[in-house]
């Protein structure tokens, strides 16, 4: 790592010479050491632009799988978790038993320990931009793209994508993933055990993309992928790696291909009721920012005006997931969602 980025870290993270260094290059974006190492046990490595790291096995019919961290620059458990297991792999290099894409998202946000720079880059996948067109995220999610269809491109019929966050808000289900309903349904089936392997307590079916990452890969590239939060927003190097315990060990099985583990819990599954759309800057939740991922709301119960539109619940029950007044207008500011199973 360069002086200046350990500084810019530094910056970040006080103290952040204590950093483990498989965390510091991550962050970074540097995958000069384990590139070089899964090289050395034969691999055909790729660096396919700042921050991704491409390992395949040429003429072996093997699965795909991308897995995405620092989509939003301060969520920073995953990279954390994703930067201790790549470190093992890489020295164990021949046990990787997966054609693999790792991509640390908006790193410019990372460095600077912000969410996001100018916009949202999880908003970012989608064919008309809009004002989000001029935003520095812009052309970063465009370096994506063309990485991750270039990934994708040469893959078998076995697709993955895992796109691991965590959240503003406490939620009733600390841990909980968004799968998009169009993933094939022997795939979605087997995404869903894993996630289960993972103690991920909740699932939502989408049925809709706005905008994400962990979407427009199963949309255009026909993975099975999802969205997965896993606890809160922390400082890189100050998270509580023991509650990421469950989803570190499932990954690591199945990038190293070993039989899945028992399901502890099957998660609880819910599919998406409304989307709430801002569309205006009068638009105004009818609770407050305390107010939990998964919060259950009655029948005809007010959740947002906009102008002289009012939101309301139209079930029996729905609950509130990822609640968010700030963002731009034109984007999606919550979900309601009611339970399946």
């Amino acid at each position: 790592m360069t002086q200046e980025a350990t500084q810019a870290i530094s910056r970040v993270v006080p103290g952040a010479g204590g950093l483990p260094p498989a965390v510091q290059a991550l962050a970074q974006a540097d995958f000069s050491g384990v590139a070089q190492l899964f090289v050395n046990a034969g691999f055909t490595v790729a660096l396919p632009a700042p921050g991704m790291l491409q390992v395949v096995k040429p003429g072996e019919a093997r699965a795909s799988v991308a897995v995405s961290v620092g989509v939003h620059g301060d969520e920073t458990g995953p990279i954390e978790v994703l930067a201790h297991l790549l470190d093992a792999l890489s020295r164990d290099a021949s046990k990787l038993a997966v054609d693999l894409l790792v991509c640390v998202g908006n790193v410019d946000a990372i460095r600077a320990g912000k969410r996001f720079i100018d916009a949202d880059l999880n908003r970012m996948f989608r064919p008309v931009r809009g004002s989000l067109a001029q935003a520095a995220e812009s052309a970063r999610a465009d370096e994506m793209i063309v990485a991750t269809k270039a990934f994708f491109a040469a893959a078998g019929p076995v697709r993955w994508h895992l796109d691991l966050h965590t959240a503003i808000r406490p939620s009733v289900y600390p841990t909980f993933a968004i799968v998009p309903d169009l993933v094939a349904d022997d795939a979605k089936a087997q995404l869903i055990d894993w996630l289960g392997q993972a103690a991920i307590g909740a699932i939502i079916m989408n049925p809709q993309s706005a905008g994400t990452y962990s979407y427009y890969s199963a949309e255009h590239f026909g993975a099975a992928a999802s969205t997965v939060e896993l606890g809160r927003v922390g400082t890189l190097g100050q998270n509580d790696l023991s509650l990421f315990d469950d989803v570190s060990r499932a990954l690591d099985g199945l990038l190293r291909g070993l039989p899945g583990q028992p399901v502890k819990e099957q998660p609880h599954v819910f599919k998406v009721a409304q989307e709430i759309i801002k569309h205006s800057d009068e638009f105004r939740m009818a609770f407050d920012r305390s107010t939990q991922n998964f919060t259950s709301l009655p029948q005809h119960a007010v959740i947002a005006s906009d102008g002289d539109h009012v939101y309301t619940v139209q079930h029996a029950e729905e609950l509130v997931v990822f609640p968010n007044p700030d963002v731009r207008v034109g984007l999606r500011a919550g979900l309601m969602v009611v339970r399946t199973s």
